[in-house]
């Protein structure tokens, strides 16, 4: 039984159902001064409380998916795993593994698209990190083997993992459907974590004398996906995608970087870098940097290139709703910008769930090949 199944959860509840109902129906017999009362009441105590602990946990754990499996929670996840130099490796991005998408004839390529799980190489940052390329049926097919098609980098949120974007958010499969759908055209993503330094949250900062995660993301990134598979070089065949930090990173880099991406949206975006113990000292006191990643003086002093933007937020739940209005006044055309506003939803995989479709679709009609 996996770390992630039903089985485990359903077992974890039920764990804690029968430890709470057995400690009050023993809890009379227990009421004595003995140390073996003492003792029984302690055991009972600990008992439901360890059982309901670790249902929370394999739920948070099922729903964020901050551990794949056993050995990965216990730390015994060490090795690096195997590169396997395939056809689609390239010296920046190297094929790791390849997966079927999970429909009828998934397992070949121009019926099902595949997911290549990949190892991307940063030529000026130096930065090496694990992600996930989800390559539509479209590409495979005979009929479109000279044609480019538009990308998308898609980044989750801090401290998530590429996995998300897969398991918990499902970004291929409603690529996969909404494309067949006709509700938006085929589309390359390229699905990351913005942590690149872990555990260290960088913001996608080039820190002074630290990880050049911006760079990476800005520079590294989008040549390596140009020069591995069939994407124009222009900002218009390129977008940013990202919920929460993800989010963050793909309006800020945007802003910064109108040459290289047409469009970004970030889903329940924050706009300003936070200052804690997970971040560090990312600036070193230089000024410039620090309003560098403030998305709305970024915004707020760009020169309008015609880059859309896409932001998203709640009027019950999120706490970027004013944010969020900030930035849709400070765009200035020909820049253009689009917003989703729910009547509530909160800061997680739900709220997030509900924008992708709708998204997907605004950035189908925002860049092309």
């Amino acid at each position: 039984m996996g770390l992630t199944s039903n089985t485990v959860l359903a077992l974890a509840i039920i764990a804690g159902v029968l430890l709470f109902a057995a400690t009050i129906w023993f809890w009379p017999k227990l009421s004595g001064r003995t140390g073996r009362a003492v003792l029984g009441r302690i055991g009972l105590l600990l008992a439901t409380q360890l059982a309901l602990f670790s249902a929370v946990g394999l739920a948070a754990n099922k729903s964020f998916l901050f551990y794949g499996s056993w050995a990965d929670l216990l730390g015994r996840e060490t090795s690096i795993g195997k590169v396997v130099d395939h056809s689609m490796s390239s010296k920046d991005i190297k094929v790791v593994d390849k997966q079927e998408l999970d429909v009828p004839g998934g397992g070949k390529p121009q019926v099902g698209g595949q997911i290549l799980k990949v190892a991307i190489t940063g030529q000026k940052s130096k930065i090496t990190t694990p992600g996930y390329v989800w390559l539509p049926p479209e590409y495979f097919q005979p009929q479109h083997k000279d044609e480019n098609f538009p990308a998308s980098i898609v980044l989750t949120g801090y401290p998530g993992t590429a996995e998300n974007l897969i398991k918990g958010l499902d970004y291929p499969m409603k690529a996969f459907s909404m494309s067949k759908a006709g509700k938006m055209k085929p589309m390359i993503l390229v699905m990351l974590r913005p942590t690149v330094a872990p555990p260290r949250d960088t913001e996608c900062v080039d820190v002074p004398g630290g990880p050049q995660t911006e760079t990476f993301f800005a520079v590294d990134l989008p040549q390596a996906v140009t020069d591995t598979f069939r994407v124009g070089k222009k900002a218009e065949n390129m977008g940013f995608i990202g919920n929460s930090t993800g989010g963050y990173c793909a309006l800020k880099i945007a802003a910064h970087y109108p040459q290289t991406f047409g469009a970004a949206a970030g889903l329940s975006a924050y706009y300003e870098a936070p200052d804690d113990p997970t971040t560090g000292d990312l600036f070193h006191g230089d000024e410039k940097l620090r309003q560098r990643a403030d998305v709305l003086h970024s915004i707020g002093n760009k020169k309008p290139t015609g880059t859309s933007f896409l932001v998203t937020s709640s009027e019950v739940g999120e706490p970027n709703l004013d944010g969020t209005k900030k930035f849709v006044k400070l765009v200035k055309s020909p820049d253009r910008v689009s917003s989703i506003i729910l009547d509530s939803g909160g800061h997680n995989f739900n709220t997030w769930r509900r924008e992708i479709p709708p998204m997907l679709t605004w950035m189908s009609g925002r860049i092309q090949a």
